[in-house]
């Protein structure tokens, strides 16, 4: 009854509506709230703030939920690492990834999946850097792929997988000559499509215009890699994107990718897990995949332009 009552406490705090945490726990909502009422009174201290509709949690609700989702957490390892021992490894490994990084996973989820045939695998792609970091510690993913920043150590392991570069995204109409490079004072006057200002990837192209005394002033923005894709296609835009996901679409037709420099840049992404122990089963061995195949190999050659 106990990890019940838990969950529904932890649904209520991510869902923060009751009818929707009932929803998501697949019981009715008199019954989650007569479940929370009492988990109330088994630890004697009110958790929800009552009222004509959910207010939030008390702070000693939000300190519980810590609690909660960390033996939830703790259960499902110590489930999925008895079931690991018995047959194999099983169940649903969870992972999160910034937009930039996407087609990188894929090295990872195919020999993973071939080394665990009973593991079905969840990609929740287009995520925001920090909501990573904090998915993962709120034990809601096992694993996550984004860039290796200077606060990512604490609290997390990681596992370097290759390093970002970027390229200008062109087409024919952007009446700029056949270079075989571009400065980024170059990419910065053209009519630009970039990710999202939220975005850890924006902010990083942020930095290297700044490096080269100059800004961006993008017309159209986005949270997704593929959809700046698909506007430079239409021949009004141009993108920089990572090159890794030359390897996902390649040069479309009639489009030019070329190397920006000036300067030339190259970010470290990586596997990202919650540094804590013995952690999810799921985690480690993702883990053991990324350290045994070669990511950088795979990505950090520019696949050539067909258009030249």
């Amino acid at each position: 009854m106990l990890f019940r009552q838990l969950e529904y406490l932890v649904a209520l705090s991510r869902e923060r509506h009751f009818a929707r945490a009932a929803q998501a726990c697949y019981v009715s909502q008199p019954a989650l709230s007569e479940a929370l009422r009492k988990l109330e009174e088994e630890l004697d201290v009110p958790l929800v703030r009552r009222g004509r509709k959910y207010e939030g949690l008390t702070p000693e609700g939000e300190r519980i939920v810590v609690w909660a989702q960390r033996i939830l957490a703790d259960r499902d390892a110590l489930k999925d690492e008895v079931d690991a021992l018995r047959t194999g490894l099983s169940g649903r490994m969870r992972i999160g990834t910034v937009p930039t990084a996407s087609g990188a996973v894929a090295l990872l989820t195919g020999p993973f999946c071939a080394a665990h045939p009973l593991v079905t695998v969840e990609v929740t792609a287009d995520m925001q850097s920090v909501d990573i970091l904090r998915q993962l510690q709120n034990f809601e993913l096992d694993a996550g792929v984004t860039y290796l920043r200077e606060d990512v150590s604490d609290g997390f392991h990681t596992v370097p997988l290759y390093r970002e570069r970027y390229v200008l995204l062109l087409t024919a109409a952007d009446g700029l000559a056949r270079p075989t490079s571009a400065t980024w004072a170059e990419a910065a006057r053209l009519p630009l499509c970039m990710l999202t200002p939220a975005m850890q990837g924006r902010r990083v192209l942020d930095g290297l215009f700044a490096r080269a005394g100059t800004r961006p002033s993008p017309r159209l923005e986005t949270d997704s890699v593929a959809a700046l894709f698909a506007h430079v296609r239409t021949g009004r835009w141009a993108a920089v994107v990572p090159h890794a996901w030359l390897h996902v679409f390649g040069v479309p037709h009639g489009m030019r990718a070329v190397p920006l420099v000036e300067p030339a840049a190259a970010v470290p992404v990586g596997l990202v897990i919650a540094a804590r122990e013995p952690g999810s089963v799921m985690a480690r061995a993702l883990t053991d995949i990324a350290r045994a195949i070669d990511v950088a190999s795979a990505l950090e050659r520019v696949p050539g332009d067909p258009g030249r």
